[in-house]
Parts: structure tokens; C-alpha cells; sequence
């Protein structure tokens, strides 16, 4: 009796543990965890959009109307599209949350690197202030990381200052808040070597070593990196806030956000900013290696050309975006239907540009798009095809005009997933 009661238990515990572990818990490493119930999710939301685009899957009592079939296929994706969406945020948070503890294993494993490189060139030359103050600083700045990850574990740990407000990694605030480690870094270097120089002449020289005109080129760099990483946090707010930019939220961060716009495409701005500030970077660690007892003596041509760089992303920053826009709006018309003007029930064809912001294309997001036709708000409706949707898309759409806007002269207009109204186009319904 006692045994199948502690069996019986059991048997009900295992069966609650993997309720509870299908897509809604944080545990990564889990077969029943958030990121195998975000795969599951999309598995079966691709499969179904592939029968729906094939004509299969439809119910008999829809089936006969290619209006209602419509309608329905669009409600049936846009609830598997909002599961897709619910296990991919549970996912992106249980990835932040462990993000801490990787960050952290970076960090520790650059001063064992950092250790063994300056034991290896130790050999013959010998130990040296300048090695002991590099690695004293290492292990500062390291557990600064570390104190910073902790406090931060739920947001990214160490990487939560350089995480957007849309979830992406900032480029301007990743470029900005290297050079602000290194600058760090070179600083307790000198502080180190400070400490424990005896002799008075070779404090004098340390501390001159701090001067601006030896450090003039690094300090002008930290500068107008940090600067930037300001102007575009501040540009970026307002330019959303104006809607003359749309943004919309990423599940997490990706390292490819450093490289890429929103819809993941790599951007000339991006990548020659953090290309010739990573060149300049190297530079100026090899010349802090060379001469441990000054700030690193960044060239002027070097420190004009991440200048010239810096201005070309701020530049490329300023040129993104812009609202959607309509162009026209037409009668849409099948093979074999009779042209004439737009009547309630009729589909119309709104053409234009940027229906779809930049990492809007997923189900979900197209699924938030409506057209306001007079004071009627209509859903977008999702149209698969095999691979993707052909309705929305980011130049046309295609919506019913419902029964319940009133024949005469009324205004459309386009709110896209961001929340971006457009300019309303008149257009005239007939009875």
C-alpha cells in the first residue's frame, strides 16, 4: 500500500513537472524549457501557414466563400503567430536572465588570457611593475564587470548599459563604453605602477605620462564616442516620439545587432564604425603594451579618421527611417470581375511604402497592422503563401471595405505595427 501511494505520488509529480515545463519556465538547458517551447511554437505555426498556403485545412463551412475562408485562415495564424510571440519573449527572458553568468566567464577568462600571455613574454625579459600593474588592473576592472553582472543579472549582467530600449545591442553605446574599459584599464595601469615606484624620478615620469598632450588623441576619441552614444540615445527617443522613426521591440539582444539595422540587414554605418573603432582600439592597446607608463599616444591621422567614422554613423543614423506613406488606393480586382467604383464589401488595394518597419515581419507584428477607413478600424488580414504572406507586405496592402462605413467621401489611413499613423487619402464609396 505505502509503495503504490509513493509511486502514485510520483507518477501525479511528473506529470505536474512537465505541465509546468511546456514553453513557461526559464530554465535554457531544459527539453521541456522556454527555448524548446519557443521551437515547438514556431514549428507548428510554419506548418500550419505551409497547409493554409497549399488550400488545405480549411473547414467545410468556410470553405465555400473565399471571403470568409480569408477571414478565418488570418484569425487561425494570428493566434498561433501570438504564441509564437508569448514563447518567444519567455525565451528572450530566460537568455537574458543566463546571460550574467556567460558574461561573466568572458570576463575572467580575458585575465587568464591576459595572465598567461604576459607569463609567456616574461620568458628571458623577466617580470617587470609594468606586467604586475597590467595584470592588478585586470583584476580591478574585472571585478567591476562582475560586481555590475550581479547587480544587473536579470537585465544581461554586464551588458545591460549597452542593451537599447528596444532590446537590441546600441552600437554607439557598445563602441562608447569600450573605449571607456580600456581608457579605465590604461588608467590603473599607471595608478599601479605608481604605487609601487620608489624611486622619485620615475613617479615624476608616471604622472607625466597622465598628461594631455601625450594622451591627447585617445582622450578626443572617449570623447566624441561617448558624446555620441548621448546625441543618439536622445535623437533616437525623438525622432520615435515624432514618428518620423519607427522601432519596434526585439525578443533579446543579438550580437549581430552591432552590425545590423532592425531587420537584421547589415548597414554600412554600422559596420565601418565598429570596424575602424575596433582597428584604432588594437592600436592603442599595442601602444599601451609598448609604453606601460603613459597614456596610449593615439596619432592624430588615426584619431581623425575614427572622427571622420564617428560623424558618417551619426550621419547614417539621421538618414534612416521616415513614415509610411500612401500613394494611391485602388479597387481591387479578380480575373473576370467588372470594373467600376468602390462599393461596401469590395477589396481595396492601398499602395504606398513602409507599411512594414524594420523587424516587423514576423506573423505577430504583421497581424497588428489595421487600416482605418472612416471611423471603421479593419484588421489587415494575413494571406499565406508558401515561405511567407503575400498580404501585408511593405508597399501594398489589402483590406475589405466593411458594410459599416458610410457611401460618400471618406479618409483611409495606415497604423502599422509600431503604432505609425499615416496621412490620410480620401477615397469615395458607393452604395
Amino acid at each position: 500500500m505505502g509503495d503504490s501511494s509513493v509511486s502514485g505520488a510520483a507518477g501525479t509529480s511528473d506529470v505536474r513537472g512537465n505541465l509546468a515545463h511546456l514553453g513557461g519556465c526559464t530554465c535554457g538547458g531544459c527539453p521541456h524549457g522556454a527555448r524548446e517551447g519557443h521551437r515547438r511554437a514556431v514549428a507548428e505555426f510554419l506548418s500550419l501557414r505551409d497547409e493554409f498556403a497549399a488550400g488545405r485545412g480549411l473547414p467545410a463551412g468556410v470553405a465555400h466563400s473565399a471571403f470568409a475562408s480569408r477571414q478565418w485562415v488570418s484569425e487561425e495564424l494570428t493566434q498561433s503567430a501570438g504564441l509564437v510571440a508569448e514563447r518567444g519573449r519567455a525565451e528572450g527572458g530566460a537568455w537574458l536572465a543566463g546571460l550574467w553568468a556567460r558574461t561573466v566567464c568572458v570576463v575572467w577568462g580575458s585575465v587568464v588570457v591576459l595572465l598567461l600571455a604576459q607569463a609567456l613574454t616574461a620568458i628571458g625579459a623577466g617580470w617587470s611593475s609594468a606586467r604586475t600593474g597590467g595584470l592588478l588592473a585586470a583584476l580591478v576592472v574585472g571585478g567591476a564587470l562582475t560586481a555590475a553582472s550581479w547587480c544587473h543579472r536579470g537585465k544581461g549582467g554586464a551588458l545591460a548599459p549597452v542593451i537599447g530600449e528596444d532590446n537590441r545591442l546600441s552600437t554607439s553605446r557598445a563602441v562608447a563604453a569600450v573605449w571607456v574599459l580600456f581608457v579605465a584599464y590604461a588608467v590603473l595601469v599607471l595608478v599601479g605602477r605608481l604605487a609601487a615606484a620608489s624611486d622619485h624620478d620615475e613617479r615624476d615620469a608616471l604622472i607625466a605620462g597622465l598628461d594631455l598632450a601625450r594622451g591627447a588623441g585617445v582622450v578626443t576619441v572617449l570623447a566624441v564616442v561617448c558624446g555620441i552614444a548621448v546625441l543618439m540615445r536622445r535623437v533616437v527617443g525623438l525622432r520615435v516620439l515624432t514618428q518620423r522613426l519607427q522601432k519596434v521591440r526585439a525578443d533579446r539582444p543579438r550580437a549581430a545587432d552591432l552590425l545590423t539595422d532592425d531587420s537584421g540587414r547589415g548597414t554600412f554605418a554600422d559596420i565601418q564604425y565598429v570596424v575602424i573603432g575596433a582597428v584604432a582600439l588594437v592600436f592603442a592597446a599595442v601602444r599601451l603594451a609598448r609604453r606601460p607608463d603613459q597614456l596610449p599616444d593615439l596619432p592624430w591621422g588615426l584619431a581623425v579618421v575614427v572622427l571622420v567614422s564617428a560623424a558618417t554613423y551619426v550621419a547614417g543614423k539621421y538618414a534612416e527611417g521616415g513614415r509610411p506613406v500612401i500613394l494611391s488606393v485602388v479597387r481591387s480586382r479578380e480575373a473576370g470581375d467588372l470594373d467600376g467604383p468602390i462599393r461596401t464589401g469590395d477589396d481595396i488595394e492601398i499602395r504606398g511604402a513602409g507599411f512594414v518597419p524594420a523587424g516587423a515581419q514576423g506573423a505577430d507584428r504583421l497581424a497588428r497592422m489595421v487600416v482605418r477607413i472612416g471611423a471603421v478600424n479593419v484588421r489587415v488580414p494575413l494571406v499565406p503563401v508558401a515561405g511567407g504572406f503575400s498580404n501585408p507586405t511593405d508597399a501594398v496592402l489589402t483590406v475589405p471595405v466593411p458594410v459599416d462605413v458610410e457611401a460618400g467621401r471618406v479618409e483611409v489611413q495606415v497604423v502599422t505595427a509600431a503604432g505609425v499613423e499615416t496621412q490620410g487619402y480620401a477615397i469615395d464609396v458607393t452604395d
